[in-house]
């Protein structure tokens, strides 16, 4: 089998197979040889890579499986209607108080128990958006205190300001604000 058939599964279309083996030979042997090595070459570099970001990809992966009953939280994301520096959401991911598995709808869906206030929300989802619950409220966003969308989105409102500066330049004065 060529080269390109074991690497793309059908035929090249390079000048190597324009020609009949009976008549490379005429044209030298060189030629067919350089091209069936450079194509083994091809082929142990496509594997090395492949192993290589195979290995990288392992490393991040993990499996993870919750059961009906255990309780786990769910992340949100903030929608800020200012973009500072360029960033979205500086705080990026935050998750709200822990709910209750109450069935395995596959291996990555899950459905929840909510509360009537989220209603509106579609109960099932997947597993990346799952967190394993720890008793830990510090990092828990409380879902009452803010109106959740249908897509599991809020808009942050500043609560207090903490602290007020004003940076003097030669021509203007800047203020700043520390908001919490």
């Amino acid at each position: 089998m060529a080269p390109c058939d074991e690497l793309y599964g059908r035929r090249c279309c390079s000048p190597v197979t324009w020609f009949e083996l009976g008549e490379a030979r005429l044209l030298g042997t060189d030629l067919v040889w350089d091209a069936l090595q450079k194509a083994k070459m091809i082929q142990d570099r496509l594997r090395t890579s492949q192993s290589r970001q195979k290995i990288y990809a392992d490393q991040k992966a993990h499996d993870v499986a919750y059961m009906a009953g255990e309780r786990v939280l769910l992340r949100v994301s903030p929608m800020k209607s200012v973009m500072r520096f360029g960033k979205k959401g500086k705080l990026s991911t935050r998750y709200i108080v822990p709910f209750e598995i109450l069935e395995i709808v596959s291996e990555v869906a899950y459905k929840l128990a909510f509360p009537p206030s989220l209603s509106v929300v579609h109960p099932v989802f997947y597993i990346s958006m799952l967190r394993k619950y720890y008793v830990d409220t510090s990092h828990v966003l409380d879902f009452i205190s803010i109106q959740l969308d249908k897509d599991l989105t809020y808009d942050e409102e500043p609560m207090a300001i903490l602290d007020r500066q004003v940076q003097k330049f030669r021509l203007k004065n800047i203020a700043s604000m520390k908001v919490q």
